[in-house]
């Protein structure tokens, strides 16, 4: 059953309470025994009630907005990718609502569920780096909300999703660094979580071994997505008795800072040490030298998302018809790279 069905009778009845004891108890009114109120919220989560004043005023319509839900705006690959969303949206009359998780889990299941009863008209989302229970998205799709996952996904949820090949293009950058005489390569990927940063260790391991390179244990590195973490790995890599001569980075944000913390032990880029990153973001043009990266299509890769969830929100009929959708990214090379 969903919210569009279980109504505060439904709960009164089953528990055989009035109806205005239900209604205190989800609000923890005093007067509510404290074992009553945890019977109440027990069953109403049981059945996906939400308390939903807008529900009840729209009369089981949707809002004309659609919640976006991503990491932080703070990279530049979410920053463009909710313009290609907006232009979509704005077309069709709809609004945005931005939210950003910080990569927490916790938020993140709280946007989901205020957004749930707010009765967003659907969800275009990129996962938090620590999400790993992903019941929240599970119940998304039993309200048979429109869904659509981009750039980080969930392979256990049923829906649509847009991604670029992270395996083809992980590959394909550390055979460049093996044809331009790198003998010892290395992985700076993000949490071992994420998806997509395994997804890339994968091209990774596949390129080593297509050239019969060994893989060292000490080359594969996992680090969280904040600074602190970042330097102290980078630290770790570069102060190994034979580091790498190259590394391929989870993001330029990871490059960054590689490059710092090669400057800082005196490793010449690219002499000593290539560097290869992901997202091609503006500032990997102004390093000196300049850094080779993945360019990802991510005003494309926006744009496609919310077109696949218009789609949804006016063909609910193709709800259970799920589609993976990747696009094209492609190597720049720049003066990081010998």
């Amino acid at each position: 059953m969903t919210d569009n069905t279980i109504k505060l009778k439904d709960i009164a009845r089953i528990l055989s309470v009035s109806e205005s004891t239900v209604s205190r108890a989800l609000r923890d009114h005093p007067r509510i025994s404290l074992a009553t109120r945890e019977r109440v919220k027990k069953l109403a989560e049981q059945l996906d009630y939400v308390p939903n004043q807008v529900a009840r005023n729209l009369q089981n319509r949707h809002m004309n907005a659609i919640g976006v839900v991503i990491p932080k705006l703070s990279y530049h690959l979410y920053a463009q990718a909710i313009s290609g969303m907006e232009e979509v949206a704005e077309q069709l009359g709809y609004n945005i609502i931005i939210c950003q998780t910080n990569e927490s889990t916790e938020r993140e299941q709280n946007i989901v569920q205020e957004l749930l009863s707010t009765r967003i008209a659907g969800f275009i989302i990129s996962l938090s780096s620590s999400t790993v229970d992903f019941e929240h998205f599970a119940k998304i799709k039993r309200r048979k909300v429109p869904l659509v996952f981009f750039n980080r996904e969930c392979e256990d949820i049923h829906t649509d999703r847009v991604i670029i090949d992270n395996f083809g293009v992980a590959r394909q950058a550390v055979e460049h660094l093996i044809r331009s005489g790198s003998k010892r390569i290395a992985y700076f990927g993000g949490p071992a979580e994420v998806q997509i940063s395994n997804r890339r260790l994968e091209g990774y391991t596949a390129a080593l071994k297509d050239h019969q390179f060994p893989l060292i244990a000490d080359y594969i590195v996992h680090t969280e997505f904040n600074p602190r973490s970042a330097y102290e790995a980078a630290g770790r890599l570069l102060g190994l008795s034979t580091p790498p001569d190259a590394i391929l980075a989870f993001s330029d944000q990871f490059a960054y800072t590689l490059y710092q913390k090669a400057r800082e032990m005196g490793i010449d880029i690219p002499t000593e040490l290539s560097l290869i990153g992901f997202n091609n973001e503006p500032a990997t043009s102004l390093l000196l030298p300049a850094l080779s990266t993945v360019d990802q299509p991510a005003f494309a890769m926006g744009k496609t998302a919310a077109e696949i969830l218009f789609q949804q929100i006016q063909h609910p009929n193709d709800y259970y018809r799920a589609q993976t959708k990747v696009l094209q990214s492609r190597l720049v090379l720049r003066g990081s790279t010998r």
